[in-house]
């Protein structure tokens, strides 16, 4: 895998050999930082919620994002996270990487909130905890913040969630990308 843009473009990242992980595609992940390129600069806080490879947490610090948090259940994924971390020398204060689980994670208490939140469970999951909490828990996301969903395209996701209104979707073959914002 490749990043595809900004600072660490073409520079590759590992991805576990099992493939039992689902990476986001690079041609997904281009049209997703294609409309998220407005809303990323040096201030921007990213969640990379089921990270997996961390791509897309990557991708966001590659393209000018001040912090990431990486977050997985796996020991694994967060381990490979770290190691493409260090690969391409990104600074630590840049990045915190965290395993557990999306929805022990965003029922904590945070400090701040973030402005882009990427959240690409297991399709087989339910999302409702976790969507739950960012639609009521005024906490997770900025008062501008963005949520952004990778579901299976068969999956309907609601229009509303607490305070977020669903104002985009994006499909690509099997999967789809939901952008909430709040209302």
């Amino acid at each position: 895998m490749r990043i595809i843009a900004g600072e660490y473009r073409g520079r590759v990242i590992k991805s576990p050999p099992d493939h039992k992980m689902r990476p986001t595609s690079d041609r997904l992940r281009e049209t997703l930082f294609n409309v998220l390129a407005p809303h990323i600069d040096v201030s921007t806080r990213f969640l990379d919620l089921c990270a997996g490879t961390g791509a897309i947490g990557i991708e966001a610090l590659s393209r000018g994002a001040a912090f990431v948090t990486f977050v997985d259940r796996s020991k694994k994924s967060c381990a490979l996270i770290e190691e493409n971390l260090d690969s391409l020398d990104v600074p630590e204060t840049m990045s915190d990487v965290q395993s557990l689980e999306a929805e022990n994670f965003t029922a904590r208490e945070h400090v701040e909130p973030w402005h882009i939140a990427f959240f690409d469970p297991p399709y087989e999951n339910d999302y409702a905890i976790v969507l739950h909490e960012f639609g009521y828990n005024q906490k997770l996301l900025m008062k501008d913040g963005m949520l952004i969903v990778e579901h299976h395209s068969k999956k309907q996701m609601p229009d509303e969630i607490g305070k977020l209104r669903r104002w985009r979707i994006i499909k690509q073959g099997e999967t789809s990308i939901s952008f909430y914002e709040n209302a």
